[in-house]
């Protein structure tokens, strides 16, 4: 078992269909990118540059695009709580998955366009 299959695996079956959906989605649109953990949640790497994190919570998902992801979807996003470079989906909603995948494939063009990205 992988380290982010560990994670994933250690939270309630609600929380883990969806962050094992997410994981999937996120290996869909970006086969390339490189799964670890990073700042003790799963993340995803392209090019060696950060492109996405998630991790479960009691009662969200939190999704972090860094700020630029956030920064480009404020609007779509007014209805989430969010951070700097945080996201939280509820766990008792739907994630809005076709925002997610604008979100992550935003952040791919933007890392691989060497745009400035930590």
């Amino acid at each position: 078992m992988t380290q982010v299959e560990t994670y994933i695996d250690s939270f309630p079956l609600n929380t883990k269909e969806k962050l094992c959906k997410l994981r999937m989605m996120i290996k869909e649109w970006v086969p390339m990118a490189e799964e670890t953990i990073s700042y003790g949640m799963p993340a995803f790497k392209l090019h060696g540059k950060s492109l996405v994190y998630f991790a479960g919570y009691k009662n969200h998902i939190g999704f972090y695009a860094l700020p630029s992801g956030n920064d480009a979807f404020q609007k779509e996003l007014s209805n989430y709580k969010t951070g700097k470079g945080s996201i939280q989906f509820p766990l008792s909603e739907e994630l809005p998955w076709q925002l997610i995948e604008k979100i992550v494939k935003y952040r791919k063009t933007e890392v691989e366009s060497n745009k400035k990205s930590p």
